[in-house]
């Protein structure tokens, strides 16, 4: 009789700690022995000249939101889980937000119902509070807090979304007594509003303008409030997505004074610029994000990050809006102004391999850096470690097994998310997943999907146990 469900024999297993050259003896769903020779297994997966890395956490990423503007995203939790899955990502973590008038248990019980059956593999929610009432800022928001939603995102942009900075200090107020982590979108809404009412007069309304609409003094005006604001009520929080070299000053600067100021980035700023906004035809409404990538220069200052230790966390940012759709970036048309497109671009699939290809396999990442910032850093960001986010006995077997020598030529076509199109069109990458697990199950094999939609179970959260930021030691020196 078989000792294990699945062996995984002779890959080299890293996590955000070490690497070394096991197996891995997996049992009803969990990682129950790390060791050399380990007994058979029911099956087995030959891991030979592999890497075996813990699943992927995606702590920021939009399914099936629901939108004010008449816009539909494209992927709901089937098509944007499984494609998480092909990318190596084995937790996915969205939002569900408030609706202004409306409360985060009718938010909460609404994605709840979109999610039901659909995903193939787990997820949790983070929230979006867009209406701190009283009631929610003196009972539903503990509850919720308590039932395990220990995440939440506000907004310092978007009308529907945003809140005012008396706002902001209640909602982390409330963050603090019941240790909670709060994601901050840290735009200065009242400075894009102004921008673009200028640019548009002047009839500047090509895609190409949503930058000029939202330059890096708005990013670093509100990173710096947001911080003020945390540092004020003593509480941690997590800048998400940030672009560039002016943010990234303003956390680094904190960090080192021993604030707890946490930060995220994505894909699109270290692989896509401004000037992919200005492309013709409408093409630059591809890659509409807020905020929008800079230039090649801010891409070295988010390397830099990423390599010491400023960011703790690498997530998609999700957002999957067709381009030729009239519910997607063509809403109101192919002449419309930049500020009615639809905000953002798909990667929930793309993440890993981008970044397992460009800093990994060049050197700029070694192995561990590489998993603390797509699986263990998110796990204990937002309260699912160590059920999730390493390899360990005791572990959800939540397993990804890379291929190093397999070159992909990223094309549409090969991705399983909804979307219409990718950013990263013809780009050229090293190292893909080619077996992927979740809870001692494959959905992912050698390329196929073994999974049904509705395997992937909900996940509450416990109190987040994020580490001290490790670029408190000093400040990254940034040229202005």
């Amino acid at each position: 009789m078989a000792e294990y469900d699945y062996v995984i024999r002779g890959g080299l297993v890293a996590t955000a700690a070490d690497e070394s050259r096991c197996d891995i003896g997996i049992r009803d769903g969990r990682i129950v022995a790390l060791g050399a020779s380990l007994g058979a297994g029911e099956r087995e997966i030959d891991a030979t000249g592999m890497i075996v890395l813990p699943g992927g956490i995606d702590a920021h990423c939009h399914f099936d939101q629901p939108m004010n503007d008449g816009s539909r995203m494209a992927d709901d939790f089937e098509s944007g889980s499984i494609s998480a899955a092909f990318g190596g990502t084995t937790t996915i973590i969205p939002f569900a937000c408030q609706m202004k008038g409306g409360t985060l248990r009718d938010a909460i019980t609404d994605y709840h119902g979109r999610a039901e059956g659909k995903a193939v593999i787990d997820y949790a929610f983070h929230l979006i509070v867009s209406d701190p009432t009283p009631g929610v800022l003196g009972q539903e928001l503990p509850a919720v807090i308590k039932d395990g939603y220990t995440s939440f995102k506000i907004y310092m942009t978007y009308d529907d979304l945003k809140l005012n900075d008396r706002q902001i200090l209640d909602v982390l107020d409330v963050a603090r007594r019941e240790g909670a982590m709060v994601m901050v979108h840290a735009e200065n809404s009242d400075c894009i509003a102004w921008l673009t009412e200028r640019l548009e007069q002047a009839g500047k309304t090509a895609p190409k303008y949503h930058a000029e609409a939202r330059p890096p003094v708005v990013e670093r005006e509100a990173t710096h409030r947001a911080i003020s604001l945390a540092e004020l009520v003593d509480v941690p929080i997590l800048i998400v997505h940030v672009s560039g070299r002016e943010a990234v000053a303003q956390i680094s600067h904190a960090q080192s004074k021993g604030l707890r100021i946490y930060a995220e980035t994505c894909p699109q700023y270290l692989f896509l610029t401004a000037e992919d906004l200005d492309l013709d035809d409408f093409e630059g409404a591809k890659c509409i994000c807020s905020p929008p990538p800079r230039d090649a220069a801010n891409q070295e200052i988010i390397w830099n990050g990423l390599e010491r230790g400023i960011f703790q966390v690498f997530s998609s940012d999700h957002a999957p809006f067709r381009h030729d759709d009239p519910q997607g970036k063509m809403l109101h048309g192919k002449n419309a102004s930049f500020s009615k497109i639809p905000n953002g671009i798909p990667g929930v699939e793309t993440r890993m391999p981008l970044l397992f290809s460009e800093g990994v396999m060049t050197g700029r990442l070694d192995l561990q850096r590489f998993v603390a910032l797509t699986a263990t850093n998110p796990a204990r960001m937002y309260g699912l470690y160590p059920r999730k986010g390493t390899i360990a006995v005791g572990s959800d077997a939540d397993i990804a097994i890379w291929d190093p020598r397999k070159d992909v030529l990223l094309t549409n076509d090969m991705l399983h998310h909804n979307v219409d199109y990718t950013p990263y069109e013809g780009r050229q990458l090293r190292g893909w997943p080619r077996w992927v697990m979740s809870r001692g199950e494959l959905v992912v094999d050698d390329g196929k999907l073994t999974a049904k939609p509705g395997r992937g179970e909900f996940l509450p959260c416990d109190q987040p146990t994020p580490a001290r930021p490790a670029s408190a030691r000093q400040p990254l020196a940034v040229a202005e």
